[in-house]
């Protein structure tokens, strides 16, 4: 069965009441003739409900940009998956480089939060992906193999169906650098491959997408690569017009 595309938006700590309504509006509207494909956008805590108001009933799912390992405690500050799950969120990224840059997120506790997600029956986007040092030591596979494999190792290889995994260099996140589609094909094909070692089926089924400074004019050639099936997006996913159109690229 071929995969279908799916296209994520990651807002980050943007966004305002105000913004937002606008925001999802265009975005709603322009997703209507989506097809063979779907859509999400995952925004910061606060608006969460506004979102679900918003979105409930449309082509558009949402999620949360991080969540905690721990069901419920004496955890100030964080957010459990229950929590995400009681505002009707789908998706909820796991592992995004910023957290392990800036938060000190390790991969065993990504690995934990993986599995605290899909205890709740939420869709982790499980982020992998290397710095400029490590690729140009060469490092990259061992990287991305150390990191998935990690959450394989806990979650077990059928965890993996009820995933999206993304490849994003570190290099390329909001620094305007692309990999090239071929540079994002390659790494793609590994993570695919790395995933058949335990699983031909389950690789052939799970959806890897890019994310890396995707923009509504590169989307269609990254897009086409035989294992990129879409894009967790950054920056243009707070332009409307820029969002919808990388959405209709990653149309089958």
């Amino acid at each position: 069965m071929a995969r279908t595309g799916f296209v994520a938006g990651n807002w980050k700590m943007h966004g305002d009441l105000a913004q937002n309504r606008e925001l999802l509006a265009a975005i709603v509207a322009g997703s209507q003739t989506l097809q063979n494909t779907s859509c999400a956008v995952c925004v910061p805590y606060p608006y969460l409900q506004q979102v679900q108001l918003m979105l409930e009933g449309s082509r558009v799912a949402w999620g949360g940009q991080n969540v905690s390992q721990h069901s419920h405690g004496a955890y100030t500050g964080e957010v459990s998956a229950s929590m995400l799950a009681d505002f009707g969120c789908q998706y909820v990224i796991v592992g995004h480089s910023e957290r392990r840059t800036l938060y000190g997120e390790d991969n065993q506790s990504i690995a934990e939060k993986f599995c605290a997600a899909q205890k709740q029956s939420l869709l982790p986007i499980l982020c992998v992906g290397e710095t400029l040092e490590q690729r140009e030591a060469n490092e990259t596979e061992r990287v991305i193999a150390e990191q998935l494999d990690a959450v394989i190792d806990l979650a077990g290889i059928e965890a993996i169906k009820n995933s999206v995994i993304a490849y994003e260099p570190v290099w390329a996140i909001g620094t305007g650098k692309t990999a090239t589609p071929q540079q994002a094909q390659d790494i793609h094909a590994f993570i695919r491959q790395r995933v058949a070692t335990h699983s031909n089926e389950i690789a052939a089924a799970v959806q890897i997408v890019y994310g890396g400074s995707v923009k509504a004019n590169n989307a269609s050639e990254l897009f086409a690569m035989p294992d990129i099936d879409g894009g967790l997006i950054g920056g243009a996913s707070l332009v409307p017009a820029e969002f919808v159109s990388i959405c209709l690229a990653s149309q089958s």
